[in-house]
């Protein structure tokens, strides 16, 4: 069985293939990421290598996937239609590919094409945060998740700006004459891009998906919490982030604890979701749940070096070594644990929504695995746990096992949502992906009878 929200307007939503298209494409930018740390890992063949599969997984799974998410899902929440399916489309496409250039570019050390792919990425993202921020306007008031959406969005343009500005900084120095080094604005851009894009974000989420499907309500200690980190993590991403630009140490203290404190809130406030839950365990709650621990646990721990050492490259992300469970104990646990629902949500509406009431169908998390789930969430859980002890007691042996048990996890959860499209959406994947019908596909009529009627394609 599964919750679901009844009061939830999805006609303003996109077409059904365009945030699909969107996950695609994210797991597909997952699964090329997970390859290029494990090769990282082994023995790296260019020293650029890291930095290509850093944003092949923040920008190509974490990034698309919040913008397949936010594409379907604002309108849904706020009641306001998507301001342009157009746009929707073509931005997966602009940052798709030029993503992938970009991460070819700097694996071969071809760096005189960074600036063209930077553009196309520039590009895409502006597209989308164009067509978000438009959506958002029509909005008559802004609850607690849109606000951190819009501040979201804001902050991607800022972070697609500079990350454009060091792109062209490859081929032809730009900061030797300002004053500020390219070490510190790729600081910012990283500081940005992890705490005020993607985890702002995800916080922002969490409060309307974890009472959503626990059926609770934001109450009591909740409501203080959620209003000191409503005002306290966005003041200390941008106090981080600029004692970072002009190498303030204060600054950047100051800023990293308050992120730290208010992400304590957070997870104190989705742990008394799902201790007060009035529905049955999901797999979506049980990544939530390794959600509330890491955030907590990274929260702690990253308190000394916000103390001694905010500057220091080594604590970009927190403390040394810490930064693997922010990125996958965080926020991968709670892409999978949301996707687990999304997927099948939208694939449900559009499919058996209309059958409610008159045929028995199915409920949404009827649609996946669970014995796959349980595997995935496994592998996940003791991948993660391997690299993050492998980091701390300096043992590469357990860094290449928990990877490849990472790895694994991720195709297992990979394979799980792709059967989920094969085995109930109307379309097949390659319809999903580029929007038509290759072949007349046979369909069944009212009476039974075979036709191989071909459906009027997207447009």
């Amino acid at each position: 069985m599964s919750t679901l929200a009844t009061d939830l307007d999805t006609d303003g939503g996109p077409p059904m293939r365009i945030p699909l298209r969107h996950f695609l494409v994210a797991i597909g930018f997952l699964c090329v990421g997970g390859v290029g740390g494990i090769a990282t890992l082994t023995g790296t063949p260019t020293s650029l290598l890291p930095l290509a599969t850093l944003h092949l997984v923040l920008a190509g799974w974490v990034c698309i996937t919040i913008m397949g998410a936010m594409t379907q899902f604002i309108p849904v929440w706020s009641g306001v239609a998507l301001y342009s399916k157009r746009l929707a489309t073509l931005q997966l496409w602009l940052v798709g590919t030029g993503l992938l250039g970009f991460a070819a570019v700097l694996t071969l050390g071809e760096l005189a094409l960074t600036p063209l792919f930077g553009a196309v990425l520039l590009v895409g993202f502006w597209c989308f945060a164009y067509n978000i921020g438009r959506t958002l306007w029509r909005c008559e008031s802004l609850d607690i998740t849109e606000l951190h959406f819009i501040f979201a969005v804001g902050t991607l343009v800022l972070v697609t700006s500079l990350g454009f500005l060091l792109a062209v900084d490859f081929t032809t120095p730009l900061f030797t004459m300002t004053g500020v080094s390219r070490i510190a604005v790729r600081a910012t851009h990283a500081t940005l891009a992890g705490f005020g894009v993607v985890l702002m974000t995800v916080i922002g989420a969490l409060y309307q998906l974890a009472t959503m499907f626990t059926q609770t309500q934001i109450h009591g200690l909740d409501s203080y919490l959620q209003r000191f980190e409503g005002v306290g993590y966005p003041v200390g991403i941008f106090a981080l982030a600029g004692g970072r630009l002009f190498g303030v140490a204060w600054l950047a203290t100051a800023g990293g604890l308050l992120i730290s404190t208010t992400l304590v809130g957070v997870a104190v406030i989705l742990t008394r979701r799902l201790v007060e839950t009035k529905v049955p365990w999901t797999p979506m709650l049980s990544r939530y749940a390794v959600v509330a621990s890491a955030l907590a646990g990274w929260a702690v721990l990253a308190v000394p070096t916000w103390l001694t050492a905010p500057l220091a490259e080594a604590a970009l992300f927190g403390a040394p070594r810490t930064g693997v469970l922010l990125g996958i104990g965080v926020v991968g646990f709670v892409i999978c644990g949301t996707l687990y629902h999304i997927v099948p949500f939208i694939i449900w509406v559009d499919r058996y929504s209309d059958q409610l009431g008159y045929e028995p169908v199915p409920m949404i998390d009827d649609l996946y695995s669970d014995r796959l789930a349980a595997v995935d969430f496994g592998l996940l859980t003791t991948g993660t746990g391997a690299i993050v002890g492998g980091n701390y007691l300096g043992i590469g042996s357990i860094l290449v096992a928990g990877s490849g048990l990472l790895m694994a996890g991720v195709i297992v959860f990979a394979a799980n949502i792709l059967l989920v499209l094969h085995t109930h959406s109307p379309d097949p994947l390659s319809v999903t992906l580029f929007g038509r019908r290759l072949r007349p596909t046979a369909t069944k009529t009212s009476d039974g009878t075979p036709s191989s009627e071909d459906p009027t394609p997207e447009k």
